[in-house]
């Protein structure tokens, strides 16, 4: 017990405390400096930017990119430009760093118009919606089955079940109006 109050061993703790602490902070700066700590870039907003003009804008701000289309077509948004970015702009980030780009398609992607005659109004509509078409008009023929599908038009052409066809197109339905012929 004697031994951990004397000062030979208070002289060895207070120098292997001070070697450690030397180390452990050379360590730190190193990797400070290996690790590029010291050269950051800003990066610069790219959102609504059309995929041509991105290469001379990272290039010039020394980044790198990758583009990740993205499958859901934004309107507020031109064709081929960027949607969102990670990180956000104005973020400080290494030198070389990649940033990763969601991209507007160049147009909305296609559906299988599915089997909807003999269903009701109702159904069909939910149907088209679930699908990203939009309802056109509902046009009423005589036929007993009131508020039933008789057929569906894409730009005033009947359209078999199958068919495909752009999402967000027009459909309008032809509807029973509940009275005999």
């Amino acid at each position: 017990m004697k031994f951990f109050y004397s000062k030979v061993f208070i002289k060895q703790l207070f120098l292997a405390t001070i070697i450690f602490s030397l180390i452990v902070l050379a360590s730190i700066v190193f990797l400070f400096f290996y690790t590029n700590q010291t050269s950051r870039v800003v990066v610069p907003d790219l959102v609504g930017v059309s995929i041509n003009e991105i290469d001379e804008l990272i290039i010039e701000s020394n980044l790198r990119y990758e583009i990740i289309d993205s499958s859901f077509y934004n309107e507020e948004f031109d064709k081929n430009t960027v949607i969102e970015q990670i990180p956000i702009a104005n973020k400080e980030v290494k030198k070389n760093r990649k940033i990763y780009l969601t991209t507007n398609p160049s147009s909305y992607g296609d559906v299988i118009l599915p089997e909807i005659i003999q269903l009701t109004k109702r159904n069909a509509v939910t149907t088209l919606m679930a699908l990203d078409l939009e309802i056109g008009e509902f046009i009423y023929e005589n036929n007993i089955g009131k508020d039933m599908v008789l057929d569906a038009q894409f730009d005033g052409e009947s359209i078999p079940p199958g068919s495909i066809i752009p999402k967000k197109s027009k459909i309008d339905l032809i509807l029973g109006n509940g009275k005999k012929e």
